[in-house]
């Protein structure tokens, strides 16, 4: 059920954003008024991640948190579809950030607390595959809501885009009933994440623990290139004169190599560490991004690359989970994740609006060549010394 849960919130959230870019463009709103729209879908989860992982830590039910982002994520499309200015859009951005921030403190930390070790990699990877599941329906459902056509006016984008931003809310409505009965609840008996009289460590004390840093900044990297990507190439597309639909499908083959690359999870482990697979994941999807915006017109050279930036994407993030997971001690399970999301909204948080500011001047692809330079530096900076986990 949570896993139910987790796709059916992540359609209408991943269905959701794109159209962001559509409205703002619609609104008048240039590169740097997406940027800033991006960032506000992570600035007010930021202040509250950690407090919320407290809070996973000292509970032995995730139910609460989890109904709790689902009626948050259901909320936010209706309120963009009927938000008038820039303003309330970037608000509205921000109530689906909440939601998408308490659903995932939520999912990972029932799967810290209840999961043994040696399925904890494959347990990460169905639940962020879930999440990428998400990834490729919405956007697919986005770009055939928004139509086939390059060149449509501003007033009939708007109209479109408010009108699928209601079915957006509407799928996620759908997911509160899964939300109720998902079994993310343990007993005191096989909870293993509370230890009696362990006082919880602070955020300065994580972040002294070497593995917690070098996976932040790597799950950092990993999750503000895709929301530049999923930010910025509608502009591309409009730039190029790619009809939204060409940009739902490219997204959608994105996400595609993300499920794919995550159900591997547990194969490529028994050939390679997982310091060498997020080396990969990093190195590989920053140097392929780096080529996309030359071949963009080519739409089946895009795919191509799409699929080999989403399979590497998707690789790295469900492994720092599981490292950051082991490093720290079992009653701090939960901070420590949401440290990792902190980090994660951190970056949502500058990375877009630095991706915005060059996208005035060099347009969308100068955005992600700033994602291709971040994926790029964070490879470079992490360890290559092999971890000795199996």
């Amino acid at each position: 059920m949570l896993i139910a849960s987790a796709v059916l919130c992540q359609v209408g959230l991943n269905l959701a954003r794109p159209l962001i870019s559509y409205k703002v463009s619609a609104l008048g709103g240039d590169a740097v008024a997406v940027g800033l729209t991006s960032a506000s879908f992570a600035i007010l989860p930021a202040v509250i991640a950690l407090r919320l992982g407290r809070m996973s830590d000292s509970r032995t039910s995730m139910t609460g948190i989890t109904l709790a982002g689902t009626l948050s994520l259901a909320a936010g499309p209706f309120l963009l579809s009927a938000a008038p200015s820039l303003f309330l859009v970037g608000l509205s951005s921000a109530v689906l950030g909440i939601g998408q921030l308490c659903f995932t403190i939520a999912g990972q930390s029932a799967v810290a607390k209840f999961i043994g070790p040696r399925q904890m990699d494959a347990a990460f990877g169905w639940l962020t595959a879930a999440f990428s599941l998400g990834q490729l329906v919405g956007p697919l459902v986005a770009g055939l809501a928004m139509g086939t056509s390059s060149s449509v006016v501003p007033a009939v984008r708007l109209m479109d885009a408010n009108a699928a931003l209601m079915l957006a809310g509407a799928i996620s409505v759908l997911a509160i009933p899964a939300a109720l009965g998902a079994s993310t609840k343990g007993s005191h008996g096989t909870s293993i994440s509370t230890v009696a009289g362990s006082p919880p460590n602070g955020a300065i004390n994580l972040l002294g623990i070497p593995t917690v840093k070098t996976n932040m900044l790597a799950s950092l990297a990993l999750l503000a290139t895709t929301d530049i990507i999923v930010a910025f190439l509608p502009l591309l597309g409009e730039e190029k004169g790619m009809a939204p639909i060409g940009i739902g499908v490219l997204l959608a083959i994105r996400a595609v190599a993300s499920i794919f690359s995550r159900l591997l999870l547990p194969v490529l482990l028994t050939r390679c560490s997982r310091t060498g697979l997020i080396t990969a994941s990093l190195a590989g999807a920053g140097s392929t991004l780096a080529a996309l915006p030359w071949v963009f017109e080519n739409l089946v050279g895009a795919g191509i690359l799409l699929f080999i930036i989403g399979f590497f994407l998707g690789l790295g993030q469900p492994i720092t989970m599981t490292l950051i997971t082991q490093a720290v001690p079992p009653e701090n399970r939960g901070a420590a994740l949401a440290l990792r999301l902190l980090g994660n909204r951190l970056g949502q948080v500058a990375l877009p609006l630095g991706a915005g500011l060059l996208a005035a001047p060099a347009g969308p692809g100068g955005a992600l060549w700033m994602a291709s330079a971040v994926l790029c530096a964070a490879s470079i900076r992490w360890p290559k010394k092999p971890d000795s986990s199996p």
